[in-house]
């Protein structure tokens, strides 16, 4: 009896489960479009892209420099007297010829009558010595006058010649003087701060007055290594090289332009540099001597070189690269070498092709091999 209530009891158990699993596989089994679809490629990320732009790119060579003064003096008096006036005030920027400083220049007008006077004198003298040169030459021709007392006369009338011309001479020194009571600036420049008050008595060549500095042009002097040499040297040889100074902390549009005007003829053993000297415009007076600025030396050009956004290259252990859409539409992701930076873009030397597209946003979010979806690029700027 046992054998037959068992067969019955499986065959009871057999009939509760077959229509058990055929209600699971009509529940739990997924449709297969719906599983494909789970077990699928995530979806493309739109991401937005730029052509790479081909253009000329300037080759630079930038360094730190400091500026100098083309000329500056220190200002003091050719001859002594008492300060009367200052026209100009400290630290304005005169004109050549401009009157800087005035000394009392009495003593010096009494020098210069005493001159005029001493020359009234003389032009008499010679007036008179000339006449009587004259007198005695006819005697002498007509034998009523012996020959020692004509060249005692022509001794006399030569004398007088002489001495109106040192009268003459004194008169210039006289007026020269005069003159150097008024001091003038010589050049074109800024003044500094005077240093010595008004009543002072002012010796010649011993008192310092002031200080006046050309602003317009400026040096920029620098120093550029050996290696950088050869190809300033070719650069100048090919005609004027191009210089561009700026200041840090100014805007980039601040910048002054000029030509490099100087290199030494040794290099700094100690350093393995050599000075070289740019003669800058500075209308503006923007620059002054001794200040820290930045100058670019324009070398040569670079044709049809290859710019990309200086925001879509990134950087690994393997060296730059970017992001391309490969014609797949994946991420590709490609090593690059980079050259100058031209505003917002940078020069790629090599690892890039003219026709890549090369991706510019949601950097963070891809990689390479993931599916994208390049968005409109917008035309790129000339730079």
């Amino acid at each position: 009896m046992r054998p037959r209530h068992l067969l019955l009891g499986v065959v009871a158990v057999a009939a509760i489960a077959i229509p058990a699993i055929d209600h699971f596989n009509l529940v739990v089994k997924p449709e297969p479009a719906r599983a494909a679809s789970a077990q699928g490629a995530p979806p493309a990320m739109p991401v937005p892209v730029t052509s790479v732009v081909k253009a000329t790119v300037p080759v630079t060579l930038d360094y730190a420099a400091r500026t100098e003064s083309i000329r500056a003096i220190t200002l003091q008096a050719k001859v002594s007297a008492y300060l009367k006036d200052q026209p100009v005030a400290d630290g304005a920027d005169v004109k050549a010829g401009d009157l800087l400083y005035h000394l009392d220049p009495r003593d010096y007008q009494v020098a210069l009558d005493q001159a005029n006077a001493q020359i009234d004198r003389d032009a008499a003298s010679l007036a008179y010595q000339r006449a009587n040169f004259q007198r005695s030459d006819s005697l002498s021709k007509s034998g009523w006058l012996a020959k020692d007392s004509l060249d005692e006369r022509t001794s006399s009338l030569r004398q007088a010649e002489a001495a109106l011309a040192v009268s003459h001479a004194t008169l210039r020194g006289a007026q020269l003087n005069l003159d150097y009571t008024d001091i003038r600036a010589p050049f074109p420049g800024r003044l500094g701060r005077n240093q010595a008050a008004v009543g002072t008595l002012v010796g010649a060549g011993t008192t310092v007055l002031n200080t006046l500095v050309q602003l317009d042009p400026i040096y920029v002097t620098f120093n550029p290594s050996e290696i950088d040499l050869r190809a300033i040297t070719t650069a100048r040889q090919g005609g004027t090289v191009e210089a561009v100074v700026t200041v840090p902390g100014q805007p980039e549009t601040a910048v002054h332009k000029g030509e490099l005007t100087f290199i030494d003829n040794t290099i700094d053993r100690a350093t393995g540099t050599v000075t070289a000297r740019a003669t800058i415009a500075n209308a503006d007076f923007g620059l002054l001597p001794g200040q820290y600025v930045r100058i670019s030396l324009h070398v040569r050009d670079m044709h049809d070189m290859l710019l990309v956004p200086q925001a879509a290259v990134g950087s690994s252990q393997l060296g730059k690269y970017v992001f391309v859409v490969s014609p797949s539409g994946t991420v590709d992701q490609k090593l690059v070498s980079l050259g100058t930076t031209q505003g917002d873009r940078v020069a790629v030397l090599t690892g890039l092709q003219g026709d890549d597209q090369v991706i510019t946003g949601n950097l963070q979010k891809i990689g390479p091999g993931m599916p994208v979806q390049a968005m409109p690029p917008t035309p790129p700027k000339a730079p």
